[in-house]
Formats: structure tokens, sequence, C-alpha cells
């Protein structure tokens, strides 16, 4: 007689223990969410917790959109002939060489689930996108993280921390959560000194709202580079977020081990749509960038008449100093403001906020004077 069922935690045990300590990614609060914590009206609450492009999508690319759901019925392309020819001839590329994404998160993903093994290293900095550890966590290797400098990567740290056992590094730049930015001088001369044989994956999803100065050359670095990896999104300046659509640019040798690790359709057809109409709609970005800069202006004014705290950012979000941030998160959510608590990140003190619309940035920054009663 077979036995008795195994009850849900017995079945758990089964699975890596490194998996099993896997502390979830925690998302940003949804606005209808909030409004059944608080019975606040949706219409009335503000969200600035997820760094989304707060004008969403150009009309070009609703347009775009509504006549892609006629083909739904089908399954997308799982090459992604369109869109990749599009950024093939953006960013001086082959198609071969491009790897799409369900969110440049995916990319991420894929980066490590091909090149990380139990056992094996891979390098972050401390504050970095939460997402690296867990990738890292999930396959069994091990996260070394590197203590911040200023809120940012330490380049010369992290190459210290290179061991024969790393096969990963990753990089944020702009960085998520603090806003921090390292010039393509000092990432390009890191990647020199690189080893060859250790994968750097440079994570630009910011990159959009940096200024034309700023911006570093790196697709250009893939044929000097044959270990970079560089991963964009949709989700930010296009404002694409909900659809879930990034890139990974790369040599075609590793663009094919990514592609071999990769769900066969992993974006669907209407954000390949929309991906390649806001590719093209270059006026809307660069409208979106500009009204982001006015907004970080508009935001740090206002906190340094406060006497607040902030991390200086080249992303579309700025990292606050609030004392007791979960006291004033909370605050700040029974105003229907919605913010994001980075704790997580090793910054119980802070609180991100994404920069909105001018009108949104006033709502919090009102909400904030409540909450610290000033």
């Amino acid at each position: 007689m077979k036995a008795d069922k195994l009850a849900g935690t017995e079945i758990a045990t089964q699975a890596p223990e490194y998996v099993r300590r896997i502390a979830p990614y925690v998302p940003g609060k949804p606005i209808e969410e909030l409004a059944r914590e608080y019975g606040l009206a949706e219409a009335s609450i503000v969200k600035l917790a997820s760094n989304e492009n707060p004008r969403g999508p150009s009309p070009r690319v609703r347009d775009a959109i509504a006549a892609a759901t006629a083909d739904v019925t089908r399954y997308p392309d799982g090459n992604a002939f369109a869109l990749k020819t599009a950024l093939s001839a953006r960013y001086g590329v082959d198609r071969e060489q491009i790897v799409l994404g369900n969110g440049s998160n995916d990319v991420l993903e894929l980066a490590a689930l091909a090149f990380l093994r139990p056992g094996d290293h891979a390098v972050y900095s401390q504050h970095a996108f939460a997402v690296y550890p867990l990738a890292t966590q999930a396959r069994g290797a091990t996260g070394i993280e590197v203590p911040a400098r200023d809120y940012g990567h330490d380049l010369d740290a992290m190459l210290e921390a290179i061991t024969p056992r790393t096969r990963v590094v990753f990089i944020a730049n702009p960085n998520n959560p603090t806003g921090t930015w390292l010039p393509a001088a000092a990432v390009k001369a890191f990647l020199v000194a690189v080893p060859d044989e250790v994968v750097v994956v440079l994570d630009e999803a910011y990159d959009e709202y940096l200024g034309a100065g700023q911006r570093s050359p790196s697709a250009t670095w893939i044929g000097e580079h044959a270990n970079l990896i560089v991963s964009r999104t949709f989700s930010k300046a296009y404002g694409l977020a909900g659809l879930r659509i990034g890139f990974g640019l790369m040599d075609a040798v590793v663009a094919d081990l990514l592609n071999r690790v990769r769900q066969p359709f992993n974006v669907n057809s209407v954000a390949q749509a929309a991906a390649l109409a806001a590719l093209a709609d270059v006026d809307y970005v660069a409208e979106s960038a500009a009204l982001n800069r006015a907004g970080l202006r508009q935001l740090a004014a206002a906190l340094d008449d406060m006497g607040v705290g902030h991390v200086p950012s080249q992303g579309n979000f700025l990292l606050v100093h609030v004392g007791d941030a979960a006291r004033v998160y909370e605050r700040l959510l029974r105003q229907g403001v919605i913010v994001r608590p980075v704790g997580n990140y090793g910054l119980p003190h802070h609180l991100r906020v994404t920069v909105g619309l001018p009108v949104e940035n006033q709502r919090f920054i009102g909400a904030l004077k409540v909450a610290l009663g000033r």
C-alpha cells in the first residue's frame, strides 16, 4: 500500500537548500492593494515606488499595442526578427548578438543560468539591484557583496574580490536604488582588468536618463570584450514596464548560450510590437528624460529646503534619508503616497522615491512634510 502523502513542508525539503534559503523578491506595493488596505480611492493614490515612466508609452506605441492585439491568438516570433533588426541598426551589432528577455531582469537571470553553477562565485556591489544576489543564489552559487563607496560601486574593490572561482560580475550603471553613476572610462578600465574568463554583466536599465555626455559606448566594447553582456530595458524611459521586455547585447557565441537556456517564447508579440514602435519614437524618450531631469531638480530643491538628505541621482528616482524609514513609509501610505522602502538593500534609514509628474512630485513633498512633522 502506498504510504501517506507527504505534506507540503516535507515536499519542500526535497528542494535544494540554497533555493529554500532565498528570500523572495518584494515588489512595490500596487495601488489596488493600498486602496483596499486603507479604504482609499484608487484615483487619489500616487505611486512613486517602481521607477516607472509617469507618462506611460507614447501615442505611437499605444497604437502599435492596439494593432498587435489582433494577432494574440498566434505565438510570437521566437526570434523577434523585426525588433532585433531595429536594435541591430540602433546599436551597431548583429542580430545574432542580441538576446531578448521578459524584461531586462530575464536577461540577468539568463546570464546567471548560463554561467553559474553550485560553488561558483558572483561579485556585485552592496546597495545594488536585488536580483543579482537572487539570481546567484538560485543557481547554488556564492554571492560576494563588495562594500559600496559613497553608496555606489567601488570598482577597485570589486576587481580585488574576483577569485579563480568567480564566473560573473554584475555592475549597475546607473545603480538602483542609489542612483549613483560610473563614468565610461572607469567601466572600460575595469573591463580591461577583469580576467577574460569572467563574464561582466553591465546593467544599463536607466541609460536613457543620462545626459548625452554621460552615456558609455558599451555596445562598441563587445567587439573587444567577448565576456561583456550589456543589458537594457523598455520598462523605464520607454514606459513599457507592464509588457515586460528587455534585451541584452553580447558576443554572438555568448548570445547562443543564453538562447539555449531561454524560454522559446519569452517575449510576447504585443511587447515586441510596442518595443519596436518605442525604439523609433526617439523624441518621446528625449522628452521623458528632460521631464525626469526637471523632476529631479524639483525634488532635490524641496528636500534641501526641508533639510532632508538625499543621494545625487542619475536615474529616475532619489534615495532619501528619512531616519525611521518604516514609520515614515507607513505615514506616507496613509496619505495615499506609495514610495519604496529599501531596508532589504541594507538601507534601513532611506526610502526610494520615483520621479513622477510635477503634480505627483509636489504631492510627495507635501506628504513627506506631514510624515516628518515639518
